[in-house]
């Protein structure tokens, strides 16, 4: 493939399970439910017929209710989240993502430092705002937009880079590479050469930064300490990788899964317009009805029953958030879309000790960008003539176009 065709986010979409092919996971997902919490599961029936990270096994433990899903994210000791040094350890390094207590406890606490209220109130106002606004300017003035590919894709990944503290003439690279990265079951060569490439880029950075720092998260992980010593450049890079993906991939799907929410349930949509203060309430049901993300993966650390079935030491866990978010005995009409719903704790951010670390920004973010479509689109709606848009996937989820009309500006 020439690589000035090359787009690595088609690549990555084409390549994830289900995606483009499965619409509505949630059928199956409530009749395994049905018949228990623990199902024994082959992975090609799971994943179906799509490249898998390496070291998965040819079955796992796939988690399906809200209360059994809660009690593996809670017991760390015995789902150990270790695994994910064999799959994408590999290219991002020795991350949170991989670590069990103790060390999960030190690191996420001196990495919060960078997630202070302070910090999130200056990112709103002097990037995601002015990231936002400068995108939908450029179709405000059309009276028709995709939002995927012009707004919730784009933005993410410009916030991201700016909070890091990458120069704008760097974003598109990063934005490549940080998706290449994740893509290591796709094509493991490319993942290791942009895990090299994403370590080059911060290092030019991080070494500026450690001579004057500035108000970003490379300088705030620079003067970082833990158990009185600095980060050291490695463990740097690792996060940074981490962040990458995490923040720019995920955000970019839960606000396309809320807005199509939305716009596929126009009498929500004009009564948010109405009233902001259902704000809140609205991220929360798009994060239940349609969490980005679907699974995470544990690995049992020693023999354990679930809901009466035995899981053996050693096997891997599928932890099922986005069945836990359709459970029925938690939620009345869980496969409804509903702004107004009773608000209870669901778990698109996952649970417990590794819930996520960026959770307020995504939500911030999130609360910018339907505010200012809300402000700056009047008549915002579905385009009548758009065929069958729809949310698509089965471990990533989002809808892969959102056409879209409103009067022009």
């Amino acid at each position: 493939m020439a690589e000035a065709a090359y787009d690595p986010f088609e690549e990555f979409n084409r390549a994830q399970a289900g995606m483009g092919r499965v619409r509505n996971p949630y059928t199956r997902l409530a009749e395994l439910r049905r018949r228990g919490a623990v199902h024994k599961i082959s992975v090609r029936e799971l994943f179906g017929n799509v490249p898998l990270a390496p070291g998965m096994p040819d079955e796992i433990y796939s988690i399906v209710s809200h209360e059994a899903v809660a009690r593996v994210l809670l017991d760390g000791e015995t789902f150990s989240s270790s695994g994910y040094a064999r799959s994408m350890g590999l290219v991002m390094g020795h991350t949170i993502l991989e670590m069990d207590e103790p060390e999960h406890g030190r690191y996420r606490g001196l990495l919060q430092k960078a997630f202070t209220k302070r910090a999130l109130d200056r990112w709103e106002h002097e990037l995601v705002r002015p990231v936002v606004n400068g995108l939908i300017d450029r179709f405000a003035g059309r009276g028709r937009a995709d939002l995927v590919r012009e707004l919730t894709f784009p933005f993410p990944v410009s916030v991201i880079a700016g909070m890091i503290g990458l120069d704008e003439a760097d974003h598109r690279d990063f934005h490549r590479l940080a998706v290449e990265l994740i893509s290591i079951a796709i094509d493991p060569m490319r993942g290791f050469r942009a895990s090299q490439a994403l370590r080059e880029l911060f290092a030019r950075v991080l070494a500026e930064r450690r001579r004057a720092p500035r108000e970003d998260l490379i300088s705030v992980l620079a003067q970082a300490e833990l158990d009185g010593t600095r980060l050291d450049d490695e463990a740097i890079y690792a996060f940074l990788r981490l962040l990458a993906p995490a923040g720019a991939e995920t955000t970019y799907r839960s606000s396309s899964n809320l807005m199509f929410g939305l716009l596929t349930h126009p009498d929500q949509l004009e009564a948010l317009r109405a009233d902001r203060g259902l704000m809140s309430a609205a991220i929360e049901e798009g994060l239940r009805w349609e969490c980005p993300l679907m699974a995470i993966m544990r690995t049992a650390t020693r023999d354990v029953e679930i809901d009466g079935t035995p899981i053996p030491a050693g096997s891997t866990v599928n932890v099922n958030l986005g069945a836990a978010n359709r459970d029925e005995t938690r939620y009345e009409n869980p496969d409804a879309f509903d702004i107004r719903r009773p608000q209870k704790t669901h778990m698109a951010f996952a649970f417990g000790a590794h819930r996520c670390l960026g959770m307020h920004l995504a939500r911030m973010e999130t609360s910018v960008v339907l505010n200012a479509l809300l402000d700056r689109l009047p008549g915002l709606r579905l385009d009548p003539a758009a065929e069958d848009v729809h949310i698509t996937g089965l471990t990533f989820r989002s809808p892969l176009e959102l056409p879209v009309l409103f009067e022009p500006a």
